[in-house]
């Protein structure tokens, strides 16, 4: 009985409450079809005299303070409503977190009237409804913020995938190009020549005090059977620059070599007058070093011996991308097969050496193909109008093995 008689009392308040909506309801219903007709009826007239904005004005404001009232009647007899049911029910009145329905009503009113509604920034919302003239402009909505991964992203954007070509790549390996960038001037002649390169800066020390340093003259290796030189060239994009001490290739990712189970990444090529190497004693025109690191850091060169002959095409690609001033770079159009730059015999000479220029870091493994390409005299005259001589003396051997492949 007792459980009944609480039953009954929740669905009088139930009822109760839903007596009372209805009554707000069908009140306000008549002022909103009202301000309805009144504002179909000034969307048809002209707009010309600023007292039918006015009146507008007037009629919402009207329209909402007597919304307001009936509202706010309506809200205090449901609030009582659901306060004698709680009680009834012996339970006390809950504090109210979800939206007023009559929030709700205010609302729908609003939109029915053309005006905005305000929610006020508070713990308990409130509906301010603001007359809203026919025509007015809407606030610009405010920008979206811009990803930063894209401005992090411009400088490579900019230079590979915009420019459409290796720009970004080849800019990034000639950063970590063995041949030396900035740092105190040197030449090959005079008082900047390589006796001297030890005392221009400490960093330069170990070319007068290694041990093992480059280059040498090669003779009485062991004739062994060595592991061949697994190269993987393939025709790549290029850039070419004068460096002030030789005319250097930078070469875009993707050509390696393989040696002994280790893995060298191309990163650049570079030419001397005469020939550095020398083999039983003897020089050749020119040289070509390319110039290879692993991913620890480790550094392989290919020693390409260049002897007068026939024209030398990949020689020729370079020559015809030279840039006009020292120092500038110029990034060809065709790509480059390094392919077409190594002797059909790939057998070679090798020992544990250093960079043949300033640094002299040692611990370089050297390769020298014993087998020379051809180039033709005209080919060696445009470089040595560039660097008549640009090779560092012969250095000791100092007991290093030098091996050989049958």
């Amino acid at each position: 009985m007792f459980f009944l008689s609480h039953r009954g009392s929740a669905d009088r308040s139930r009822q109760v409450l839903r007596l009372s909506v209805a009554c707000a309801v069908m009140c306000l219903l008549p002022l909103a079809q009202a301000s309805t007709a009144k504002d179909d009826d000034s969307a048809a007239a002209p707009h010309h005299a600023p007292s039918a904005a006015a009146a507008r004005r007037a009629a919402a404001d009207k329209v909402a303070a007597e919304f307001a009232d009936k509202a706010d009647a309506v809200k205090t007899i449901s609030a009582a409503t659901a306060a004698a049911a709680a009680a009834d029910l012996g339970n006390p009145v809950p504090r109210a977190k979800a939206r007023d329905p009559m929030d709700i009503i205010r609302e729908r009113l609003a939109t029915r009237l053309g005006a905005a509604s305000v929610r006020a920034p508070s713990d308990h919302a409130e509906v301010k409804v603001v007359s809203k003239e026919p025509g007015a402009a809407r606030e610009p909505a405010a920008p979206k913020a811009t990803s930063t991964r894209l401005a992090a992203l411009a400088p490579g954007l900019s230079d590979g995938v915009l420019g459409g070509g290796h720009a970004s790549a080849l800019n990034a390996r000639s950063a970590v190009a063995v041949r030396p960038v900035g740092g105190a001037h040197w030449s090959y002649e005079g008082d900047t020549g390589p006796a001297a390169w030890a005392q221009l800066q400490p960093e330069y020390s170990a070319c007068g005090s290694g041990l093992r340093q480059s280059p040498i003259d090669i003779r009485d290796g062991i004739k062994v059977e060595l592991d061949a030189v697994q190269f993987d060239y393939r025709p790549s994009g290029f850039r070419v620059i004068d460096n002030g001490h030789t005319v250097q290739v930078n070469v875009a990712a993707g050509n390696t070599i393989e040696i002994t189970g280790k893995r060298y990444e191309l990163v650049q090529f570079h030419f001397h007058r005469p020939s550095e190497e020398r083999i039983d004693g003897k020089p050749f025109d020119m040289v070509v070093h390319l110039v290879h690191k692993s991913v620890d850091g480790r550094q392989a060169v290919v020693a390409v011996l260049l002897d007068r002959g026939s024209a030398q095409p990949v020689v020729q690609a370079v020559w015809n991308n030279l840039p006009l001033e020292k120092g500038d770079e110029v990034a060809a159009k065709s790509p480059l097969d390094l392919n077409a730059l190594l002797p059909t015999d790939r057998r070679y000479y090798t020992y544990m050496g250093s960079l043949s220029e300033p640094p002299c870091s040692e611990g370089v493994l050297w390769m020298v193909m014993k087998t020379p390409v051809q180039v033709s005299p005209e080919q060696i005259g445009i470089f040595s109008r560039l660097y008549p001589m640009n090779a560092r003396p012969i250095q000791s051997v100092s007991g290093r093995l030098i091996k050989e492949s049958n």
